[in-house]
């Protein structure tokens, strides 16, 4: 079962849930940060990196001794990567979404492709946590195909759980597309009811299953709680505002295991999740 832990904002508690769930249940698991612009589980899992590597997308390149200034290749590109003025040709990598329009309407066989590097991918494992991310190149706009990259290692097996972005733009639709649910991480104020209804919205147009987990419960007002009623989403968990909970997440650690009873209720939230889906998780 692939399970995305996902919201509308920012800080709402995403990387809390994640790192917290890959810690409380049994059998085989994985966490893929695809959080790649800023990744953060890697500090609270501390894993030991066994693996990485450079991963670059498709861009244009130009044979202007073969090139006839046909102009094909700048009119199918709707992201402007190509322009042709006079008997040059110019590409904009950044632009590149890398669809291949281009190389297939050219008639003289003049482009080809190169690699332009987004960033990198590190892979490894913590005591029975499999564990990949994505780190997105200093600069760099372009952060779906690293996610998919990241997305690439899921098992064909056992329990997967993804760290999305942030929002509700591509890069999240890239980390939340194809997962068997979408779990949301809110948080009781305006700004997380607000970001919350964004989001619930987009898992609306995936068509995936989906429940909630608000993170800080006992702060602002009921608001959030009306409108999942409201829109019939089962809240699946609820966490405190706890001193405990804050010391321990200050100090790096994950707190299911600087609480034990809260393991337990972490456990009890993926078989939520088993009953919603029909699929098992790996939980004993």
């Amino acid at each position: 079962m692939i399970i995305s832990i996902a919201s509308g904002k920012g800080g709402t508690g995403k990387t809390t849930v994640a790192t917290n769930l890959a810690v409380s249940v049994s059998g085989p698991v994985q966490l893929l940060d695809c959080d790649v612009e800023e990744p953060n589980a890697h500090l609270f899992l501390r894993p030991s990196i066994q693996e990485t590597k450079t991963v670059t997308t498709p861009v244009p390149e130009i044979d202007l001794e073969k090139c006839t200034q046909c102009k094909k290749c700048a009119e199918i590109c709707r992201f402007r990567a190509i322009a042709v003025l006079g008997d040059t040709v110019l590409t904009f990598p950044e632009l590149c979404h890398s669809c291949g329009g281009c190389m297939a309407v050219c008639p003289e066989g003049a482009i080809t492709e190169t690699g332009r590097e987004l960033g990198v991918l590190e892979a490894g494992a913590m005591n029975g946590v499999a564990f990949v991310h994505g780190r997105l190149r200093v600069g760099e706009a372009m952060s779906p195909p690293l996610i998919r990259a990241v997305r690439d290692r899921t098992w064909a097996d056992g329990l997967t759980l993804i760290d999305a972005p942030p929002g509700t733009s591509c890069p999240v639709i890239a980390a939340m597309k194809d997962t068997d649910f979408v779990l949301l991480v809110t948080e009781p104020t305006p700004f997380g009811l607000h970001d919350l209804k964004l989001a619930v919205e987009a898992v609306k147009i995936l068509d995936i299953p989906m429940g909630l987990v608000i993170n800080r419960a006992d702060v602002g007002d009921d608001k959030v709680r009306d409108y999942a009623h409201a829109e019939g989403l089962p809240i699946l968990m609820e966490i405190p505002y706890d001193r405990q909970i804050a010391e321990s997440y200050s100090r790096g650690e994950m707190f299911a295991l600087a609480l034990p009873e809260w393991k337990a209720r972490f456990r009890e939230l993926i078989e939520k999740i088993e009953t919603m889906t029909g699929k098992g998780a790996g939980t004993q």
